[in-house]
């Protein structure tokens, strides 16, 4: 081969090499998959609700979920919160809180355990403890599922205007902020509860959110009593009970009724939740779960017999996990032990909005571990699973771990070069096409300060403007001699709601002698 041959057989190879780089670099690629975990090494914190289930040792010495036994006091709910005061050092004993500050004294004389707390007086200050991520009362605007307080005192005095309990904080619902608040006061020689802007989409007579609970058993000073407050997510029913005995009782449904879809509890802001802040007396062994309260006498909610556990097995549901939009799951895959004649029967489902969802909206898809999953997708996914026993219910199926896959499409990239032309009460804002080709659109941002795009007054709407897939928008109605800043994004051709970031700033002042 001759030198000018080898030159020519050298540019000829070259040419597919450059094409395959070029080819590489300019192929998009559309999702990226993921995975999320419940229980695993990190323990079982974000579930929403248990239902006759209690922890144990699973695989590789990890905390699992299994069947809770029907002996009456046995503990079938994940506590949220537990502090028995039984040491004069009070601490959360589920690990969920921390407390913040402690003026209760300690006392001997308890009805549970060891010991009890003693509030001195009115103003005292009580118990403060603060949630941690995955608690209650840890903040993020979480659905609260089912719940319930639990606790014993002893009043020393019985004083209008007492706190028991009380929590309050913001939540930002639409764009609109406002107050929750939840509360358990002496009023009339009794405690009322009081739940103000908790429960999602429910009115009283008044038209206000506001749900109160007032028992009609007296305290008695120096006199023990359980007081118990619960709430159940799949009925919507919230009781008050008074050692055992029902005192007041409501629907939270939209007809107020029990059968009707449920108001479901939403807690905002993280706040911190004051335990006795002004009462006079003694507490013991406060509870709180986040499952509703079972009564265990006449065995009416256990199986008759000899069984080990309730034939109806056990129950729970995580809290909605958020991933992003248009994300789908793909697969479930599970870390569990399932004896013979036992069963576990796990379900999935997802949205776009958590704060509607009722107990059977959206519909729940019943999926075996490990096989592909289709049409199940949205922002929010949440995982639920049944926990049968044998026959004889002498055998309990159990839960190490799960694991979810799924698959999400990345967000656009956004246009390179903006440039912004004034006129005569507008302006023209330019833009490339986006190198991205999972670009369907562009969406473009205006205001009046350089990063806050929160333009109303344009003839073509507030910021964003929707532009549609295009190169440019002319904007009108602007103010003459104003400065004005703006910013373009992509939205996925694939999902339109998938928003892309935001491009570089450019601005543009319209004047009055511009055309």
């Amino acid at each position: 081969m001759t030198n000018q041959s080898l030159s020519i057989y050298k540019k000829f190879v070259k040419i597919p090499t450059c094409l395959f780089v070029i080819l590489s670099i300019s192929l998009p690629i559309f999702a990226s998959t993921g995975t999320k975990e419940f229980g695993g090494e990190h323990g079982w914190s974000n579930l929403q609700k248990t239902t006759g289930l209690t922890t144990g040792k699973g695989r590789f010495g990890w905390e699992c979920l299994q069947l809770a036994t029907k002996t009456p006091g046995s503990s079938a709910e994940i506590a949220d919160l537990l502090l028995t005061f039984d040491s004069e050092f009070t601490r959360d004993e589920t690990g969920h809180y921390e407390i913040l500050s402690n003026k209760l004294g300690h006392t001997t004389k308890a009805l549970k355990g060891d010991g009890a707390a003693i509030s001195k007086g009115k103003h005292s200050g009580g118990l403060s403890v603060k949630g941690k991520d995955e608690s209650l009362f840890g903040g993020g605007k979480k659905l609260a599922g089912s719940f319930t307080f639990d606790f014993y005192l002893n009043p020393a005095v019985v004083d209008n205007g007492q706190q028991i309990l009380y929590w309050r904080t913001s939540m930002n619902v639409d764009r609109n902020s406002g107050y929750q608040k939840i509360e358990a006061a002496i009023s009339g020689n009794r405690i009322v509860w009081e739940f103000s802007n908790i429960f999602y989409g429910y009115t009283d007579s008044k038209g206000k959110n506001t749900v109160r609970l007032e028992g009609y058993s007296t305290l008695i000073p120096e006199k023990w009593a359980r007081h118990t407050l619960s709430f159940n997510q799949e009925t919507g029913m919230i009781e008050y009970l008074v050692d055992g005995k029902t005192e007041a009782i409501q629907f939270l449904t939209i007809t107020k009724h029990e059968g009707s879809a449920v108001c479901a509890p939403v807690f905002g802001e993280d706040a911190s939740l004051s335990i006795c802040p002004d009462f006079s007396g003694k507490i013991d062994n406060f509870r709180i779960t986040r499952s509703p309260y079972e009564k265990t006498y006449d065995g009416s909610l256990y199986a008759t017999g000899n069984e080990q556990y309730r034939l109806g097995g056990g129950s729970f549901v995580s809290e909605p996990i958020l991933i992003s939009n248009a994300a789908s799951l793909d697969e479930l895959d599970a870390l569990m032990n399932v004896p013979a004649q036992t069963e576990i029967r796990l379900y999935v489902r997802a949205g776009d909005d958590c704060y509607g969802w009722t107990e059977n909206f959206p519909i729940w898809h019943e999926v075996l571990p490990g096989e592909k999953i289709s049409g199940v997708s949205g922002q929010y996914f949440q995982v639920k699973a049944d926990l049968l026993p044998d026959g004889a219910g002498m055998k309990s199926p159990s839960i190490t771990r799960l694991t979810i896959k799924y698959t999400e499409q990345n967000e656009p990239l956004p246009p390179l070069a903006v440039h912004a032309e004034p006129g005569n009460g507008s302006v023209t804002v330019s833009w490339s096409y986006s190198i991205d080709d999972t670009a369907g659109g562009y969406y473009v941002y205006y205001g009046n300060r350089p990063g806050e795009y929160l333009g109303r007054t344009a003839i073509q709407g507030p910021s964003p403007i929707r532009a549609g897939n295009t190169s440019s928008l002319t904007i009108t109605g602007l103010e003459n001699g104003v400065i004005y800043y703006f910013a373009v994004s992509s939205y996925s051709r694939i999902d339109g709601r998938i928003n892309g970031t935001l491009s570089k700033e450019v601005y543009a002042r319209p004047s009055a002698r511009l055309n």
